[in-house]
């Protein structure tokens, strides 16, 4: 289901990890604009497999033990894409989203032409919008997948190697109302596993990697889950920090915070703030300002009490400083949020 989200939980608090004396680090969880934004109409989606099963002799070398040239092999990539649209689909399902998310379970492709992208053509797109009911089709076009494994030795049988997966693969939003225009997204990502090669469940080991044929599937999912954050908006893990000191407004500010009362939070660090001579007394007391408007979601406060901080950790603890330094990550990551803060509430209307 497509969700509106005002502004203000944007960001929440999960808890406190844990710090060092005088300063306490936490977790909170951001939310994230999509990379790409669709327009307002588009409320469901459908995702489709619109590629070609790659070959079994392509993409996939072995180097033996004691050898430095790579042999060419064969593995099946066999619903390898429907691994990858399906778990697609079930990614942006469980972001809510949108109202509906459809997989079409039926391959677009009955052609042999590996190498040939084959965009969906108008009619294509019409008839899948007309099955569905979705505004808009997310649709595979291309998937290129290597395997590369090396071996080292081997002990009591069984091969000791290491074996990486790499994805290629290109995805496009087909819709009416773009005027000619189709979003498209070339995305690439690996895995990689260092183990013995254990195929036949007779032992176990701690130290495994899994065949060519499981590690393409399960390179898949992982691409898959980071493609839902292309066209979805999202919540994101970050941490952050406050300042604490054996000031009675600095630990009032500190209970308060506790307590989610940023306001209250605010006015003790502000006072503080206006009391202080000493820069970085100050430019901590402005940091923890800043911290608590990202709370209450108001990133254009945050971000000007995140520049007066790094401004006034530099100016009194030089640039190499771990202060300066810290406060400037905190001041570009406000500005990145600010910047998208937009592009998060228009992709949020209805």
């Amino acid at each position: 289901m497509k969700k509106v989200f005002l502004f203000l939980p944007i960001v929440c608090l999960i808890g406190i990890l844990g710090g060092c004396t005088g300063i306490k680090v936490l977790t909170v969880e951001t939310y994230e604009p999509a990379r790409i934004t669709l327009p307002d109409n588009v409320h469901s989606l459908v995702v489709v497999n619109n590629v070609v099963q790659q070959p079994d002799n392509v993409g996939h070398n072995h180097i033996p033990i004691g050898h430095s040239q790579a042999e060419r092999v064969e593995a099946s990539s066999d619903s390898v894409a429907i691994y990858y649209t399906e778990a697609l689909t079930q990614f942006l399902d469980e972001e809510e989203y949108y109202h509906l998310v459809f997989y079409y379970n039926e391959p677009l492709r009955s052609d042999n032409h590996f190498f040939i992208e084959q965009p969906l053509m108008p009619e294509t797109m019409s008839r899948l919008r007309e099955e569905t009911g979705a505004n808009a089709v997310i649709s595979l076009d291309m998937l290129i997948i290597r395997t590369d494994k090396r071996d080292h030795f081997k002990q009591q049988g069984y091969t000791y190697s290491e074996l990486t997966a790499k994805i290629n693969s290109t995805w496009r939003v087909y819709m009416p109302t773009m005027e000619g225009k189709i979003p498209t997204v070339h995305y690439e990502d690996s895995l990689r596993w260092e183990g013995f090669d254990i195929q036949d469940n007779r032992v176990y080991s701690d130290a495994m990697i899994p065949s060519r044929e499981e590690a393409m599937k399960i390179l898949a999912v992982q691409a898959a889950d980071k493609m839902s954050q292309v066209f979805s908006p999202h919540w994101v893990r970050q941490e952050r920090w406050y300042y604490t000191s054996g000031s009675s407004l600095m630990r009032k500010g500190a209970s308060l915070a506790r307590e989610s009362k940023w306001p209250e939070a605010i006015a003790k660090w502000e006072t503080y703030f206006r009391s202080q001579s000493n820069k970085v007394d100050k430019a901590k007391a402005a940091s923890n300002i800043a911290f608590a408007y990202e709370m209450k979601g108001d990133m254009e406060e945050a971000y000007t009490w995140a520049v007066i901080a790094n401004d006034l950790f530099t100016e009194q603890t030089g640039t190499n400083a771990l202060e300066s330094r810290r406060s400037l990550i905190y001041k570009n990551e406000l500005n990145r949020r600010r910047d998208k803060s937009n592009r998060i509430d228009m992709q949020n209307e209805i």
